[in-house]
């Protein structure tokens, strides 16, 4: 599972195909560039005959595999180059080939050797052909290794004091900074462990580059201010011995500048083409964040549309249920039971305006018949407000109007129900044929009419009574449909 279906190498920047398969970014990105309507192989292996849609490959089709790449950058790995005995997890693996010792590479001055990159500056001082000094002594353009051997060595014992005290010098110079940066010699003050070093090395190479440039010229006027003393007289006060030695001392160090100054140049070049390879690895991790960005987008554009259209069908199933508890609460000849639970509650929300007025479910008076309900105020409205319970007829817009005689005339009857069956509350009323509470409907429902004063309320609470019984009373509604 943590191979690409493409190369069959180990999964980088893994994306998971709508097939279900997995590739790296750069596979994917390959095939689908140079094949039209590519189809997974990984399918075609599988099952030909099943092939569908989903089997299609495409960039904006596919998607990062966060699980999968996690757990890649999470396995033992350890380094196959001869000689290197590092091991880690694969998140670091990548760290350590770009600083592995033991890795063959190419020499950078073009030489055609490919070297370790532990022995690379072995490479440039004694065998490179390419990393030309010119002689102190001729003036010759030699390589490293022939300099070497075309130096003019005295073998006076005075002058193999002055050789092995310049020797003494320099290796007590190099095993100081041992433990440091190898950058030490140009100004760089950096200590630590070998790892530390090494991390201290891979994120310091700007600042580096600039001690390199202050000391490439500082050397550059050193060079300079020995060339002219090396052209001057000695003084008359000097002896012969005296003056040959200050010459020699200061050809010695003329010669390491000079070769110092080369290696500089060389590690300069070297930090050089590891900034540009940075700077290219920056530019595709920018396009593959643009590219990530687009596809967020595009999923951010999806969910939205799934969202809108979840809402919408939320909004369908809430019409369809109140369809629903409609059809099972209508009735279609005119009589119609109202069951009210939560009778005290109700009657104080009705006394602090909280809720003012109840209606009732729609019903009719006939299957294609007058749509009306009932709105009963249980702390009263008008005259009876605050005393009585109040109880009004409504008509309702309906869908058969057109077909039906207006003004509306026939007789209502409201009830009360004594649920104890012994003393029910009646009222009757015939319409006002010239209210407006009677005439055809223009908006959903006509204003109100009934009984203001239907019940008083000392009535209705007096224990004499069971008109509300267990929180619950039922007030019936019948017209006269004859």
């Amino acid at each position: 599972k943590f191979l690409c279906s493409n190369c069959n190498n180990i999964l980088k920047r893994a994306l998971q195909t709508l097939c279900g398969h997995r590739y790296c970014s750069a596979c994917l990105s390959w095939i689908v560039r140079n094949n039209k309507n590519a189809i997974c192989q990984k399918c075609k292996e599988e099952d030909p005959n099943t092939l569908g849609e989903e089997s299609l490959l495409a960039e904006e089709r596919a998607f990062g595999d966060a699980a999968i790449n996690k757990e890649i950058s999470e396995l033992r790995v350890h380094c196959v180059t001869p000689g290197c005995s590092w091991s880690g997890i694969m998140k670091d693996f990548e760290e350590h080939q770009s600083l592995c010792e033991y890795a063959l590479i190419p020499c950078h001055t073009g030489c055609g050797h490919v070297v370790m990159r532990r022995k690379l500056a072995d490479h440039l001082e004694n065998g490179c052909v390419n990393n030309v000094t010119v002689c102190q002594q001729c003036h010759c353009s030699l390589a490293s290794s022939e300099y070497q051997g075309n130096k003019i060595i005295p073998f006076n014992l005075f002058w193999l004091f002055l050789l092995h005290f310049f020797f003494q010098q320099s290796h007590s110079t190099s095993s100081a900074s041992k433990d440091g940066c190898c950058f030490s010699e140009v100004g760089c003050e950096f200590r630590g462990s070998k790892e530390k070093i090494k991390e201290h090395e891979k994120s310091a190479v700007g600042a580096h580059m600039l001690l390199l440039l202050q000391h490439m010229r500082q050397l550059q006027g050193t060079l300079c201010s020995a060339a002219r003393a090396a052209q001057g007289f000695p003084q008359p006060e000097l002896s012969w011995k005296k003056s040959v030695l200050q010459q020699l001392v200061r050809e010695k160090v003329i010669s390491e500048l000079e070769n110092k100054l080369q290696v500089f140049e060389n590690i300069l070049a070297v930090l050089n083409k590891e900034v540009e390879s940075s700077n290219l690895e920056i530019l595709a991790f920018r396009r593959q964040s643009e590219l990530d960005q687009n596809i967020i987008r595009g999923l951010e554009l999806k969910i939205a549309e799934l969202h809108r259209c979840l809402t919408q069908k939320d909004a369908g199933l809430s019409s369809l249920h109140k369809s629903l508890l409609f059809s099972e609460q209508a009735s279609y000849d005119g009589i119609f039971l109202w069951k009210i639970t939560e009778v005290g509650r109700k009657l104080q929300d009705s006394v602090t305006g909280r809720t003012v007025s109840l209606y009732s479910p729609a019903f009719y008076t006939a299957k294609y018949g007058y749509k009306v309900c009932l709105r009963v105020y249980l702390n009263g409205d008008g005259t009876g407000k605050g005393t009585h319970m109040s109880l009004f007829f409504v008509v309702m817009r309906g869908d058969y109007d057109a077909l039906l005689p207006w003004p509306f005339r026939h007789k209502v009857t409201f009830m009360l129900l004594d649920q104890n069956n012994r003393e029910h509350v009646i009222d009757a009323f015939r319409p006002d044929l010239t209210s407006a509470s009677f005439q055809r409907p223009v908006n959903d429902m006509n204003v109100a009419s009934g009984c203001p004063m239907f019940l008083p309320l000392s009535k209705l609470q007096s224990p004499k009574h069971a008109y509300v019984k267990e929180d619950t009373l039922f007030l019936k509604c019948i017209i006269e449909t004859n």
